[in-house]
């Protein structure tokens, strides 16, 4: 997918990773409609974002890298709003978050963290090395309230927890690296709150606050963009809050 062209005076490109999903799409949307440019990848892009398929990352990352020096512009944003809750293993087996110990299921366990933790693992490794060493930069990582254990009251969601939970010291250990590189640069996981989009659309509990994906993107990116150097390795909710860990 090219990068959609923005007015000159726009502030550099941000990058959105997982773009075919619910969210990832209503951030390219709010992006664009800013008059912002915007290198969208996913599954179904070219190249495709595969996490099942390590060189995919290193291919997309050079695909990035290509558009920006073509845009002679800077990366100043990269938002990673892949995910996985439920849904269908590589094989075709139907895949549940766990109520119970009884339910836990090794490829289940081995998928999400695959998709939730192994692949923004390949993602810091691959991509953050293009943002820039000098200058205000953001990388953001969407994670879940679930996956911070001292919030945890419920039990259940083993997998989902627990890939969250690993997300979340990862991009927590970048951010420090990242610092060294680059004393304005931003790196940060973020919970979106509950949207409504194929991820958590059967989970949607009666009074449990739902946002379109359009007001949850107006909402995330508000945060992203009013976040400090200070902030960077933190886990921060829709209203930039802090999340615990």
């Amino acid at each position: 997918m090219q990068a959609l062209q923005p007015p000159a005076a726009a502030p550099g490109v941000t990058l959105v990773l997982g773009a075919g999903g619910g969210l990832g799409a209503a951030l390219v949307q709010a992006l664009t409609s800013r008059g912002e440019t915007v290198i969208a990848l996913g599954r179904q892009t070219q190249p495709a974002l595969d996490y099942r398929d390590a060189a995919s990352l290193a291919c997309c990352a050079r695909h990035v890298s290509d558009q920006l020096a073509q845009l002679g512009q800077p990366l100043v944003r990269v938002l990673v709003t892949t995910g996985f809750l439920h849904g269908r293993l590589p094989g075709g087996e139907a895949a549940m978050p766990e109520r119970s110990w009884e339910q836990l299921d090794a490829a289940v366990l081995g998928h999400s963290f695959l998709i939730n933790a192994i692949g923004p693992a390949m993602v810091i490794k691959h991509v953050l090395p293009l943002l820039p060493r000098h200058g205000r930069c953001v990388a953001a990582f969407l994670s879940a309230r679930v996956g911070s254990v001292s919030d945890n009251q419920l039990g259940g969601w083993y997998g989902y927890r627990a890939s969250k939970a690993a997300l979340n010291q990862l991009v927590h250990t970048a951010a420090i690296e990242l610092n060294r590189r680059n004393h304005s640069a931003i790196c940060v996981v973020l919970h979106p709150g509950t949207v409504d989009t194929d991820l958590s659309r059967p989970f949607a509990k009666t009074g449990l606050k739902v946002r379109a994906p359009d007001v949850a993107a107006a909402e995330l990116l508000a945060v992203v963009d009013g976040l400090t150097p200070a902030q960077s390795g933190g886990f921060w909710d829709q209203h930039g809050a802090p999340v615990p860990w």
